[in-house]
């Protein structure tokens, strides 16, 4: 089922009265850190879709099952605290459960996940839903937690005192969960016993106290936590407190969470090669068996290049993307995100960000696109757009092809100065993006941060089971709602670069009547070699009179002020498809054909070395080299990027001024940099 069927099978089911003929719908809420997700996943496994909330970019996950008897339809809402929303997500949770939703309807059941181990700030949130006139059944999670921490809930007393069914459960091993699908398929079923209010409205006087409007709901919680719940004097273990006296800590916290994060950044970078180099050598066996099949022509080209080319180019990112989202979750649900957050709070909020930027920031130094969907990690919807826009700031992987041949051009027999080149290649992304966030903060996005006010959770075994169904959640949205329009680009990019037709120029018939000539002479090497030269003749002029080569032929005037020409003009126009195919593109427009870079760097680099402008001087200079580099640190060119962007701002306008503020920046920076190298007399 596509996103957007999902989306409306939803809420178009949610917005229905009355209940004839659909499924019943029930709605999971609770706080956050609360096991609300473990036991959504328990529930329904790979049954659940991922939808946006319609005229938002947040997320719920809903599954339709049959629970014994009866079809109900599950939604997974965003964590929350109170009806009174503070953030986006409780205020998405608190409109659809009070009706205020998509359709004007609210659920027709609720599950509320209350923490056996935060008993009391959990309950506050079950009085309200409460006093709704919905059947509910309260799920205690984190019961083994609790066990550990001295902590004992009596649900049968607290079932009495709530007047509705406590059912105790461990989702990640299945304690308590026949009870709780029981519960649930009566609830569906309309066989709950009449619950009875007992709690007291917000605003009701309790104890001679009018001042506080939640007062009366305090104290009424805190009464029946006295009466149904044993608990040590202090409940937080020690080892806990010691734990967080290191990982919390301003200096050393700081340390252990960039090693963690640094030890994540070199498994995305190391263990995702082989995945991606797997992922990118059967793309191109399919390629070359499809080739092998389909007569030369434009339906092979289209197939070859822009289809399994395009799909290729979508999945080479899934195990960076599948990584990252992966240890992420662990991270999360092992409690040590959120105290990731708070240290680097402190660090981040100097440029206007909040501490949970960091892990994004980081991550997208691998992939920008994971970093972008990683953002949802912060809360305030301002940090997460800016963290968002600056992100593609980054060096991402694919700019080291760039950057490797770059600095070859500048220092081919100095490794040393190319290793200082390429590191400050990387500090300059840095710099960018750390600038650009804090001009954002004050003109466009004004606004200091919010402080960060989170709630340490306590330290769990991750649940590995709840970990591999978020990143097959996450991977599967990526290639459903990115990989689409991905596909879509890549096909537009080949059309480009692929007409109009044009004939051979003459020297190609030269070469290969010459070739001919040594074939028949015996010599099939000379042959081959002459043939390999004709092919990229010929490559190289289509190219040239295509709709691309026409447009750099268009674009020359604009970037040759930043030293360059026609035909890197060309390899920019390329480079939007994925910044490294300026590498084979160039190979191809110089004149040694597109499989080069692959089979002969070095013939690459001396190519680009002895390439001429029509004035006889060479194009490759330190200026114009110095230039391309800092152009391509700065600038956007990737498309895919702009679709994740496009998707998690919910709106173009944010993705059209990613793109363009950042190829300003690139143009400008670029051009300062190839006429003050000029001036200077560096040439």
């Amino acid at each position: 089922m596509s996103n957007a069927a999902v989306q409306t099978s939803v809420f178009s089911s949610v917005g229905e009265r009355p209940r004839a003929g659909r499924p019943f719908v029930i709605a999971v809420a609770g706080n956050p850190n609360a096991g609300k997700t473990t036991l959504f996943n328990a529930l329904t496994g790979l049954r659940a879709q991922t939808a946006n909330f319609p005229g938002t970019t947040v997320e719920l996950k809903v599954a339709d099952l049959r629970i014994g008897r009866e079809p109900v339809h599950l939604l997974d809402l965003p964590g929350m605290y109170s009806l009174s929303p503070a953030t986006p997500e409780e205020r998405v949770s608190s409109d659809l459960i009070l009706g205020r939703g998509h359709g004007g309807m609210g659920p027709d059941g609720l599950l509320m996940v209350a923490d056996a181990d935060n008993i009391s700030r959990s309950l506050f949130l079950v009085s309200q839903i409460l006093e709704r006139d919905l059947p509910v059944v309260v799920a205690l999670t984190m019961g083994d937690t609790a066990d550990r921490h001295g902590v004992h809930v009596d649900a049968e007393a607290l079932s009495r005192e709530l007047g509705c069914p406590v059912i105790p459960t461990v989702a990640c091993s299945g304690k308590g969960m026949d009870a709780l699908r029981a519960a649930l398929e009566a609830m569906a079923a309309g066989s709950l016993p009449e619950r009875v209010v007992l709690m007291q409205p917000e605003g009701a006087a309790c104890m001679g106290c009018t001042s506080c409007p939640y007062q009366a709901r305090y104290s009424r919680t805190d009464q029946i936590v006295a009466r149904c719940v044993r608990m040590p004097a202090v409940a937080k273990s020690r080892r806990t407190e010691q734990i967080d006296q290191v990982l919390t800590h301003r200096i050393a916290g700081v340390a252990a969470f960039l090693g963690v994060m640094l030890s994540v950044f070199y498994l995305i970078f190391s263990v995702a090669t082989v995945p991606m180099d797997l992922i990118d050598g059967l793309f191109a066996h399919v390629g070359s068996w499809v080739a092998s099949r389909v007569p030369p022509g434009d339906l092979q080209s289209l197939l070859v290049d822009g289809v399994i080319g395009g799909v290729g180019g979508i999945l080479v990112f899934l195990p960076q993307i599948c990584i990252l989202f992966f240890f992420l979750a662990l991270l999360e649900d092992s409690g040590y995100l959120a105290r990731a957050a708070f240290v680097m709070d402190r660090l981040m909020r100097r440029i206007g960000l909040p501490g949970t930027a960091f892990v994004p920031l980081l991550s997208a130094h691998a992939c920008a696109i994971p970093a972008i969907m990683a953002t949802r990690v912060i809360r305030d919807p301002r940090d997460r757009l800016v963290t968002i826009l600056v992100a593609p700031l980054m060096t991402c992987s694919a700019r080291i092809p760039v950057y490797a041949m770059v600095t070859a051009l500048l220092f081919p027999d100095r490794p040393a100065l190319a290793a200082i080149t390429f590191v400050g290649a990387y500090g300059l992304g840095i710099a960018a993006a750390l600038l650009v966030a804090l001009a954002l903060k004050k003109t466009l996005l004004p606004g200091e941060s919010k402080p960060l006010v989170l709630e340490l959770p306590s330290y769990r075994v991750p649940n590995l089971r709840n970990t591999l169904l978020y990143t097959w959640d996450r991977a599967r949205v990526f290639i459903q709602q990115a990989g689409t329009i991905i596909l879509v680009i890549s096909i537009i990019l080949w059309a480009l670069a692929t007409y109009p037709h044009s004939a051979p120029p003459p020297e190609y018939t030269v070469l290969q009547q010459q070739a001919e000539a040594q074939a028949a002479a015996g010599d099939m090497e000379a042959a081959s070699k002459l043939r390999s030269e004709a092919d990229a003749v010929e490559a190289q002029s289509a190219l040239s009179l295509s709709f691309a080569g026409r447009l750099g032929h268009l674009i020359e005037p604009v970037v040759r002020p930043l030293g360059y020409d026609w035909q890197i003009g060309i390899g920019i126009i390329s480079s939007f498809a994925a910044r490294e195919v300026i590498v084979s593109t160039l190979a191809i427009v110089y004149g040694i054909g597109a499989d080069a870079p692959d089979t002969n760097r070095d013939g690459l680099q001396a190519t680009l070395r002895q390439a001429k402008r029509a004035d006889g001087s060479p194009v490759f200079t330190t200026a114009t080299s110095f230039s391309l580099l800092v152009f391509y640190v700065l600038a956007m060119q990737c498309l895919p990027t702009q679709a994740v962007t496009k998707r998690e701002t919910g709106s173009w306008k944010w993705a059209l001024f990613q793109l363009a503020y950042m190829s300003v920046l690139a143009y400008l920076a670029a051009l300062i940099t190839f006429q003050s190298l000029q001036w200077f007399g560096i040439a």
